[in-house]
């Protein structure tokens, strides 16, 4: 209800004091900042680490005409996804403990987040899948056709993953029943079920293509082993030497995957509302914390992206040769 000066009996005319105080009546409780935690300084610090690190990666990609091969625009498609994470965590950060937190503002944060570790996700899909068709049709790959392909398949990745980002600023939220929250508010528990649910699928079908991987590299081992005879000594120790290379880093790459991705996934279709918030957090971290490691694992680890870096940061000492590209660093 609206009061006038009428309602309360006084006549601006008469010269007399108003029997409330205009600075009570105009006065509205202002937003006290909640006080800054370490978690909140981490996740500040980690979102930061997360866009710089991914930000260097896709800018390496996009300025280098020779890294078009249909890996390059995978890993690039990966370095965007988790730099949009990195500014998820960051606004996150920002509107927690620095503006006055909002309905828009915890809408804007989730979506991006969904949209990010979506396409991340996809784009490690992706990429397992460019590693096993590399092996197993490796005279074709990198041809046209083969770009043409990937191009399409991160155009749908990406299409995807801001229809499902878009899902909360649509109206499926709780912000108006707090009963049907998630774990993960705003997020209604029907929508994160299924989201998990989808991040469960992609990652048994990036295990799958992973184990087609160990199928078709013992393959090619057993075809070295019987060539031993014909190779000197010290040649056929090299290949034996960089087969358990690859497989070690392959079990790596497996580990930090599902060690990061498969927490959250099952938290996500276990939980609720009353959950206790620290479980939730001990989930969601690992999460992000694949977008930290991402470009480690698989960019940074990448021959030719490393030379393009090291020819950025010493070009008197690393000069560029033309080579043939090589796309499986198993």
């Amino acid at each position: 209800m609206i009061l006038n000066t009428s309602d309360l009996g006084w006549d601006e005319s008469s010269g007399a004091e108003s029997f409330f105080p205009l600075d009570l009546l105009d006065r509205s409780p202002k937003y006290e900042v909640p006080p800054l935690t370490v978690w909140g300084v981490a996740l500040c610090v980690s979102g930061t680490l997360i866009a710089a690190e991914n930000a260097i990666v896709v800018t390496t990609i996009l300025a280098t005409p020779s890294l078009r091969a249909p890996v390059f625009l995978l890993l690039a498609s990966l370095g965007l996804a988790d730099l949009l994470a990195g500014v998820a965590l960051i606004l996150h950060f920002l509107f927690l403990f620095c503006v006055e937190p909002s309905d828009w503002s915890e809408l804007l944060t989730s979506g991006l987040l969904v949209t990010s570790l979506t396409a991340s996700l996809c784009s490690l899909m992706g990429v397992a899948l460019d590693r096993y068709l590399s092996l197993s049709q490796a005279l074709t790959y990198g041809s046209s056709q083969s770009r043409h392909r990937a191009a399409i398949l991160l155009l749908l990745v990406w299409l995807g993953a801001c229809i499902i980002g878009a899902g909360p600023a649509m109206g499926w939220h709780c912000l108006e029943e707090p009963n049907s929250c998630s774990v993960a508010r705003p997020l209604t528990r029907t929508y994160l079920s299924l989201l998990c649910g989808g991040f469960l699928v992609v990652v048994m079908i990036t295990l799958q293509l992973y184990a087609g991987i160990c199928r078709v590299a013992r393959r090619h081992a057993h075809a070295i082993a019987t060539q031993r005879h014909f190779q000197p000594a010290n040649q056929s120790y090299a290949s034996k030497h960089s087969s358990g290379r690859g497989f070690s880093r392959l079990i790596l790459v497996l580990s930090v995957f599902v060690g990061c991705w498969m927490p959250f996934s099952l938290w996500g279709l276990l939980g609720d509302a009353s959950s206790p918030p620290l479980y939730t957090y001990a989930t969601l971290v690992p999460a992000a914390g694949s977008s930290l490691l991402n470009p480690i694992l698989y960019s940074l680890r990448h021959k030719d992206i490393r030379k393009v870096l090291l020819q950025a940061c010493c070009p008197n000492r690393y000069t560029h040769n033309p080579h043939t590209h090589y796309p499986v660093d198993v």
